[in-house]
């Protein structure tokens, strides 16, 4: 039988996960790391390739031992990573600097670019639909200003995802999922655009060839085989961005398709044409999808599922000890209670992530409104499903902006990750949307859609479309409760108006801002 391996490079952990070819998870190994702000260098997060390469290979190493395999069992492999964080090489391809992503040390030179050049980030952004905010530009303007005895030795740029790949097999490129989110990116095109880089005065000839997902590109090298225990005869095939490759893992490859990822960040996506500019006001972002000739409109909800950690750790002592007892999650509990709670939360305004504002992004002080005296009705579960509800008005809000740039209309979403595990939280997605919820059986999209991307290279399946379509199967549906949608249809009218007043707080410098882009 053939085996494929993912390798999956989040923000928090790299896992290695190996499937079979009917898309049946075999085994998997997962190592977290830690992206350190570097010495006086303010609001930064490198990445650490040699400490981080080595937990790679230790996770490659321990799934073929848990799924009792060979480094030879493996026909193909392929990667995914989180995107916007960047390697640059010099001329032999070692590693000169790395950040993870969201790296925001740039914040003078993102004022800087704006200042000198007023209009060229709308003029990017028609182009990449990328703002600066986690754009590669800022931070490479940011090592020539500060480390030039660095930046002149800069090569090659490739993403996170691209440098396993490249460690794995020794070929390094790109592709439009992953490349396309540095900023420095035709969305028409599928491929750099370089001008963009000479624009602001930093190297443009540093940018690798540009693959689909998909591409093969070699087999795993001597050197890596005695790193990783893999075969040299692995072929080692072209990933992508995580949020695009888990949308391939979810189904989410037709023009028209749309799924709300609810993990740490909450992503909500629909697929447009590659030809389809992204909207003036700059509201949302758009990416290159996996699937050629497609894009993604996202919108991003900062913290979704940290500010539930938060809670759940700040709070909720009582339900952990329960779950405990019970041999349950501890958020089964919370769903639990929360589910006696009456719709709407007795009017609590959770004030966390704002909806995408990604020309001029900022959040408001994390905070609370609508509080009571009354601990019968102002309780944690009141607050905790307040909370579940205000991620998916925001999502709603996020979507709501895409619908009215795309005039796509919005009747099916795929809903994962882990705040899908979820049944109230499903329900609640789907009430305030009005829209049919969708649950994929899958609990590794991500990590699946880098299986689909290295069956691709191995000739196992035709295309990604194809592979998707043979691979996700459908766990529940959840239908919307119009009469809730009501409700909820207040209370974001009532959201909307609380964080314009939450955001003049910040302004005034009377509360602190949540998270702000570079240079706001």
């Amino acid at each position: 039988m053939s085996y494929l391996l993912a390798i999956d490079a989040g923000t928090g952990s790299v896992r290695a996960v190996i499937f079979d070819t009917k898309g049946n998870q075999i085994s998997v190994s997962q190592s977290e790391w830690t992206h350190l702000e570097e010495d006086g260098v303010a609001n930064s997060m490198s990445f650490d390739c040699e400490k981080n390469w080595s937990l790679t290979c230790k996770c490659i190493e321990e799934a073929l031992a848990l799924a009792n395999l060979s480094g030879d069992d493996i026909t193909a492999l392929s990667a995914t990573s989180m995107r916007e964080g960047i390697v640059l090489y010099d001329n032999e391809g070692k590693e000169l600097f790395a950040v993870a992503n969201v790296d925001a040390r740039a914040a003078a030179e993102v004022k800087t670019l704006k200042e000198n050049f007023p209009d060229i980030e709308a003029e990017f952004y028609e182009i990449s639909g990328q703002t600066f905010a986690l754009g590669a530009l800022p931070r490479i303007m940011w090592l020539k200003n500060n480390k030039p005895d660095i930046y002149e030795k800069v090569a090659q740029i490739s993403m996170i995802g691209d440098w396993i790949l490249f460690r794995l097999c020794g070929i390094l490129a790109t592709d439009p999922s992953n490349g396309g989110t540095t900023g420095i990116f035709s969305l028409k095109e599928r491929n750099w655009e370089v001008l963009m880089a000479s624009k602001v005065g930093i190297k443009d000839d540093i940018f690798p060839p540009c693959l689909e997902v998909g591409s093969l590109m070699g087999t795993v090298s001597e050197a890596a085989s005695k790193e990783t225990g893999l075969g040299v005869n692995t072929k080692v095939v072209m990933g992508g961005g995580d949020v695009q490759l888990g949308s391939a893992g979810l189904g989410v490859v037709n023009i028209g398709d749309v799924a709300v990822l609810g993990g740490s960040f909450w992503q909500q996506v629909v697929n447009i044409p590659s030809e389809m500019k992204p909207p003036k006001d700059m509201s949302v972002r758009v990416n290159p999808h996996v699937v050629a000739g497609q894009s993604q409109a996202e919108g991003i909800t900062f913290f979704s599922g940290l500010i539930m950690r938060w809670f759940r750790d700040a709070f909720c002592e009582i339900e952990k000890l329960e779950a405990q007892e019970r041999g349950v999650d501890t958020y089964a509990v919370l769903e639990e209670k929360a589910s006696k709670v009456p719709v709407g939360s007795y009017g609590i305004i959770p004030i966390f992530s704002d909806s995408m504002n990604y020309g001029k992004w900022i959040h408001a002080a994390p905070s609370f409104l609508n509080l009571s005296l009354d601990p019968f009705t102002c309780n944690r579960f009141s607050m905790f499903r307040s909370l579940q509800e205000n991620a998916a008005i925001v999502s709603s809000i996020n979507l709501e902006k895409i619908k009215k740039f795309t005039g796509i209309e919005i009747d099916s979403i795929v809903f994962a990750g882990g705040a899908s595990k979820g049944a109230l939280w499903s329900q609640i997605l789907s009430d305030v949307t009005g829209c049919k919820v969708k649950i994929p059986k899958v609990t590794e999209a991500t990590a699946l859609g880098a299986a689909m991307a290295a069956g691709v290279g191995a000739g196992i399946y035709k295309d990604i479309v194809s592979a998707s379509k043979e691979l996700v199967v459908w766990d529940k549906v959840y239908e919307p409760n119009m009469a809730n949608k009501k409700i909820y249809d207040e209370l974001q009218e009532k959201f909307e108006l609380a964080y314009k007043a939450q955001l003049r707080l910040v302004d005034e410098g009377v509360t602190t801002s949540m998270w702000k882009a570079p240079g706001i």
